[in-house]
């Protein structure tokens, strides 16, 4: 079994039962698969807002850049009604590997799914997101997501 079949084994044990999506994974597995596959790309799916305000995943070291594609927007947090025709444009081969990031991982399981349902084929949740959950004092960053796991980012 190759590397990427495992990962996607993996990650759908992960997933909840009967989810369209191919499941979850750690920001570390993501990162190794968008360093090691040319076809992966990273959708970073939070606001302009939050890019500007908590960075974005840098992935400098892949020669890669992830593509930021709100899946609400900023403040109100309408839903983007043309996210998937607007990603579907992006990216018109069903079969890459696309991990989604959010904030915590919440807006990303809805576009991973949503994607799937659009015969997207390996669409995956980055568990955490680029924050992660908020430890004791409150702060972001520090338990799970991304940062947590001293990936590289980049502050806006």
């Amino acid at each position: 079994m190759s590397a990427a079949q495992e990962l996607a084994s993996l990650a759908k044990q992960r997933a909840p039962e009967g989810a369209p999506y191919a499941g979850e994974v750690s920001p570390r597995e993501a990162y190794e698969s968008l360093l090691f596959d040319p076809k992966a790309v990273l959708v970073d799916v939070r606001t302009d807002a939050e890019w500007k305000f908590s960075g974005t995943p840098d992935l400098a070291s892949a020669n890669k850049r992830p593509l930021l594609l709100s899946w609400r927007f900023y403040p109100d947090f309408a839903p983007n009604v043309n996210f998937v025709s607007q990603l579907a444009a992006q990216l018109p081969e069903k079969d890459a590997p696309i991990f989604f990031l959010c904030k915590t991982g919440g807006r990303s399981f809805e576009a991973a799914n949503a994607l799937a349902l659009q015969g997207y084929s390996y669409c995956f949740n980055v568990t955490g997101g680029f924050e992660g959950d908020a430890n004791e004092h409150g702060q972001r960053g520090k338990v799970n997501g991304w940062k947590a796991e001293e990936l590289p980012w980049r502050q806006a």
